[in-house]
């Protein structure tokens, strides 16, 4: 939510779009480390072991530091869990069938909601700008949120289109690579063109005395 905040502001921050260049390094780290091992030593138990160290330590350092732990809490969950399909097949390329999962689901709900012309992109904004469902009154505010919302999620088809004939070819390294590619640099180009595509989306002004509708 910390990124998609980018949508309603007036000024895009690539900054604060990657989670700060810490953030950025939390996110990167387990997934290097992860190929790195896997390339050094091959098989799952070595890679699957210094992925899932680097991410405690990450949130160990959060804790330590008393500074916000969300971002690295939910690392530790996505690592934790590839780790953990990982270990069951007994092989490395399984560690990533959880993204697989998650990004499927995602995408799906895009697509679900712009069939509803209830679009993702317009959901959020609406709730950050205070405007709660009065966008959905707006044609053109419905269009643009519909074309944002829409190139998302082929964002998200085109990771997987690339990623998952790696993981049929059993790719472990080229996929890993993959991943870092397609994650955090892409999501930020991704908030950065739907920024563009909504940020000149205003609505009138609700006149004052009348509640403010909610559906």
């Amino acid at each position: 939510m910390g990124a998609a905040a980018q949508l309603a502001r007036d000024d895009f921050d690539w900054a604060e779009a990657i989670g700060g260049w810490r953030g950025l390094a939390e996110s990167v780290a387990p997934g290097a480390v992860f190929v790195a091992a896997f390339l050094i030593w091959g098989g799952y138990r070595t890679p699957v072991m210094a992925s899932v160290s680097v991410v405690v330590v990450l949130v160990a350092v959060r804790l330590i530091q008393r500074t916000p732990v969300t971002q690295a809490f939910g690392g530790l969950f996505g690592v934790g869990l590839g780790a953990i399909w990982a270990w069951r097949a007994g092989d490395a390329n399984e560690y990533f069938v959880p993204g697989f999962w998650y990004t499927g689901i995602y995408t799906l709900a895009m697509v679900v909601s712009m069939a509803a012309r209830w679009p993702a992109v317009g959901i959020v904004v609406g709730l950050l700008k205070g405007w709660g469902s009065r966008w959905r009154a707006d044609a053109k505010a419905v269009r643009r949120f519909q074309l944002a919302t829409g190139f998302y999620a082929t964002t998200q088809i085109m990771r997987l289109a690339i990623q998952l004939p790696l993981y049929f070819a059993g790719a472990t390294a080229a996929l890993g690579v993959a991943r870092l590619a397609l994650g955090i640099p892409l999501l930020a180009l991704s908030l950065f063109v739907m920024w563009q595509m909504v940020r000149n989306v205003e609505l009138p002004e609700e006149p004052e005395g009348l509640p403010q509708r909610t559906e």
